[in-house]
């Protein structure tokens, strides 16, 4: 839950730049009543829910050490894009990578900052390797060490 209040000092430290916060849609939740704490202090970051429906944090550490053994990572999210709006935030749910760029112009030209969630797989859990990979090079290693 850092990367939201981190944004949010970063934006008072230097109010004049442009501020991007990277969350998942679990991080994102443990921190996202700090939204308000960016509207009162005049320090809105732009910030991109990646949204797959898991922890994908602990997830990757469960398929690597127990694979196949998931316990309590599937998460149902709330309405980010409502919440985000509620607070004042400019607010879209992205659902294609083409439509990305014409929201992120959209939440760059913003005044109030922008919350962007952006719906992407739950094997997309690094840029190097899937879900599905990591278990399989689990098991395999599991296999080789029996």
């Amino acid at each position: 839950g850092y990367g939201l209040p981190a944004a949010i000092a970063a934006k008072v430290a230097f109010p004049s730049r442009t501020v991007v916060c990277f969350a998942g849609d679990g991080d994102f939740q443990m921190n996202c009543q700090e939204l308000g704490t960016a509207m009162q202090a005049g320090a809105q970051p732009i910030v991109l829910i990646l949204n797959n429906g898991i922890y994908g944090t602990i997830r990757a550490h469960q398929e690597r050490h127990y694979p196949a053994r998931v316990s309590g990572t599937n998460i149902e999210n709330p309405d980010f894009v409502g919440i985000a709006r509620a607070y004042g935030f400019h607010a879209e749910r992205v659902g294609a990578t083409s439509d990305f760029a014409g929201a992120f112009g959209r939440a760059l030209a913003s005044a109030t900052g922008a919350v962007l969630e952006l719906d992407i797989s739950p094997e997309a859990i690094t840029p190097r390797q899937t879900l599905s990979q990591m278990r399989d090079a689990a098991l395999a290693s599991h296999k080789a060490n029996a």
